[in-house]
């Protein structure tokens, strides 16, 4: 279970972070009343991610942070801090904190989901940074570990590529399809790198706005923008000295291209807004889905930024490309999920694996661990049965020149939460609301005939949004969209 750590001598800061955080039984909370204390709990707990005062009575919160970092630099600390003491959380940004939240910002209830959103992040990085990612052929691999499974020649190079370049301080390029595992890859490579005991940071340029993806990057100064209420360090100065994994980069615009490329080839940069000079020791890893190649020709992906990226290339093969590696990677799923969902599927019977076998996966192994952690859920008994797999994947497959159509009479809303109400599903809330997003993005991209910027102009969303939405969403748009 994680752990987290608040180290605080207010006792009143303390009785407030164990009223929010016992509201998450997935979370073990260990308090700290002074710097000592809480070292001697960092040395022997090993917590996923600490809470920490800036004025303890022993030492303050630099020093106390330093010891931290001697102990473990990958362990994600946010600072806790009055309004005096900003300047001095701001700092310990720089030497690589996480983040840092003002204490006046604990009494307000409406910012206790901030809160615990920011300690769900931190514990993710954490995670990433902790959690092994080693390759499926290596023994002695500690149940908790995620494994790149697969023995097909393409896994077998990519293996062979990660053991190659994990030591070379070079950019590396993982290119890929949506789910096929780019940001399990670029984990193995920091872990197996001469950076591996320093921090390691994921961004998806995607998810993140264009306005705020280069303060994201960057920092920003106080006022830089409508906004801009305090001073920002951004991940490439929280991250110096380790790794930055840049993911979905191809999603990134012209003008933080531009910033990026400054970053590889001089190793300094400016926050938005101001005009110190920082430099940067971070290595850089990089992932899309998206033909770069293909968006330098177009000019929509700067040429000089593309090479830079490209000094190493490790290409990642669709989960339809993979030959006899679906029944290991079922049987690894299988076995992970049985311990995450408290069920006891021992064997896959040879339809379902037939099953399994005739479907494409166009969302790749994501996809694959989707309709598994379904299915378990659905079976009844050790055996994992064709009845129990979604019923999208029992239906006969569609000839490849046939027009997709909707249901006739459209889709029967009503009938779709009575069926999930009998199944017993706990996120039908979720469920539906996603499944009405893809209905509606999928009928207005038929209606277009695959032309995003009308589909975006009359969703009335931007074409980055609506490009996110196609991927996460698991629309294909090739002859026809479906």
């Amino acid at each position: 279970m994680p752990v987290l750590l608040a180290i605080d001598d207010d006792p009143a800061i303390l009785r407030i972070f164990r009223s929010i955080f016992a509201k998450q039984p997935d979370i073990t909370l260990l308090t700290a009343g002074n710097a000592e204390q809480g070292l001697d709990l960092v040395a022997k707990q090993h917590p996923g991610v600490i809470l920490l005062d800036i004025q303890l009575p022993d030492l303050d919160g630099l020093q106390t942070f330093r010891r931290i970092r001697e102990i473990d630099a990958r362990i994600p600390v946010v600072f806790v801090t009055g309004q005096g003491t900003t300047e001095t959380a701001i700092e310990a940004m720089k030497l690589g904190a996480y983040e840092y939240l003002l204490k006046d910002q604990l009494t307000h209830p409406e910012r206790v989901a901030e809160l615990q959103n920011l300690v769900g992040r931190a514990f993710e990085i954490s995670r990433q940074m902790h959690v092994p990612a080693v390759m499926g052929e290596e023994g002695g691999v500690p149940d908790s570990a995620d494994l790149l499974v697969g023995r097909c020649p393409a896994m077998q190079a990519v293996y062979k590529a990660i053991g190659r370049v994990a030591p070379q301080n070079v950019t590396v390029l993982i290119l890929g399809e949506s789910g096929t595992g780019k940001e399990l890859v670029a984990r193995a490579i920091y872990q197996h790198s001469r950076r591996g005991a320093d921090p390691f940071l994921a961004i998806n340029c995607a998810a993140i706005p264009e306005t705020l993806l280069e303060s994201e990057l960057f920092g920003h100064e106080k006022g830089a923008f409508t906004g801009a209420e305090r001073k920002r360090i951004g991940k490439f100065e929280q991250c110096n000295g380790g790794t930055l994994f840049l993911d979905e980069i191809g999603d990134m615009s012209s003008l933080t291209q531009t910033k990026i490329l400054r970053v590889l080839q001089e190793q300094r940069f400016e926050r938005v807004g101001g005009n110190e000079t920082i430099q940067a020791n971070v290595r850089l890893i990089a992932a899309t889905n998206r033909d770069l190649e293909h968006m330098v020709g177009n000019g929509t992906f700067r040429s000089d930024l593309y090479y830079r990226l490209s000094v190493f290339t490790i290409k990642l093969p669709p989960l339809r490309e993979r030959g006899d590696d679906l029944p290991l990677l079922v049987n690894h799923f299988l076995k992970r999920f049985n311990r995450e969902l408290d069920k006891k599927v021992v064997q896959v019977l040879p339809e379902t694996l037939e099953i399994l076998r005739r479907h494409t996966w166009p969302g790749n192994l994501r996809e694959l661990q989707s309709v598994l952690k379904q299915s378990l859920l659905q079976a009844a008994g050790p055996i994992l049965a064709p009845e129990f797999l979604p019923r999208y994947l029992q239906e006969p497959a569609r000839p490849a020149d046939e027009e997709p159509t909707a249901p006739s009479g459209g889709f029967d809303l009503q009938h779709y939460i009575r069926e999930r109400l009998e199944q017993g599903s706990h996120n039908l809330y979720d469920e539906a609301l996603q499944l009405l997003e893809r209905q509606l993005v999928t009928e207005v991209l038929r209606h277009t005939n695959g032309n995003q910027v009308q589909a975006a102009k009359i969703l009335g969303i931007t074409r980055n949004s609506l490009r996110h939405k196609i991927r996460t969403l698991d629309i294909t748009i090739e002859r026809s969209v479906w």
